[in-house]
C-alpha cells in the first residue's frame, strides 16, 4: 500500500473514532485487537470493542485529535474540525488527542495504530488524566496550554 492510501485509511479511521461503529468495523481486520496497557486489558475483535463502548457508563467522551504522526507530512481534520498534523507511512501511526468526558473530566490519550494491508489490525491506547503541575518544580519549567 502506498503512503497516500495508508494516510487515507488512518484519516477515515480517526474521523470515525470512537463511535462510528460501522466505519470502524469496515476499516478493521477480522483479527483486530486493542490493548490498554494501563489497565492490562486486551479487546479482541470489533464486536467486543463496540459492546464495551455501547455500555460505557455515563456516555462516551468527545474526541479531540491533536496530532497524528509518522511520515511523510500531511494535514487532516479531526472529528471536531480541528486541523491536525498528519504524518504517516508504512503500517504504524501515532495519534495524540484529548478526551472530554460527559462529567467534564479530561484525559490526554495516545493511540498507536497498526495497519495490515489497507485495514487497521491493532491499536494500543494510553490514557492519562490532566493534572495540575506541582509548585515545587515551577522554577525549572514553563507552562504550556496543551
Amino acid at each position: 500500500m502506498v503512503d497516500s492510501a495508508a494516510s487515507a485509511v488512518i484519516r477515515e479511521y480517526i474521523k470515525a473514532w470512537p463511535d462510528d461503529y460501522e466505519t470502524l468495523g469496515r476499516l478493521r481486520t477480522p483479527d483486530y485487537v486493542e490493548d490498554w496497557p494501563q489497565s492490562r486489558e486486551r479487546v479482541r475483535g470489533d464486536a467486543n470493542y463496540r459492546a464495551i463502548h455501547e455500555a460505557y457508563p455515563g456516555g462516551l467522551p468527545q474526541s479531540l485529535v491533536e496530532r497524528v504522526s509518522g511520515t511523510p507530512e500531511q494535514w487532516a481534520v479531526s472529528p471536531m474540525f480541528t486541523l491536525v498534523h498528519l504524518t504517516g507511512a508504512g503500517s504504524t501511526f501515532t495519534v495524540e488527542g484529548t478526551l472530554r468526558y460527559p462529567d467534564g473530566t479530561e484525559y490526554k490519550a495516545i493511540a498507536v495504530i497498526g495497519l495490515k494491508g489497507d485495514r487497521v489490525a491493532w491499536q494500543r491506547s494510553y490514557f492519562a488524566p490532566i493534572t495540575e503541575a506541582p509548585a515545587w518544580r515551577e522554577q525549572w519549567v514553563e507552562r504550556t496550554t496543551d
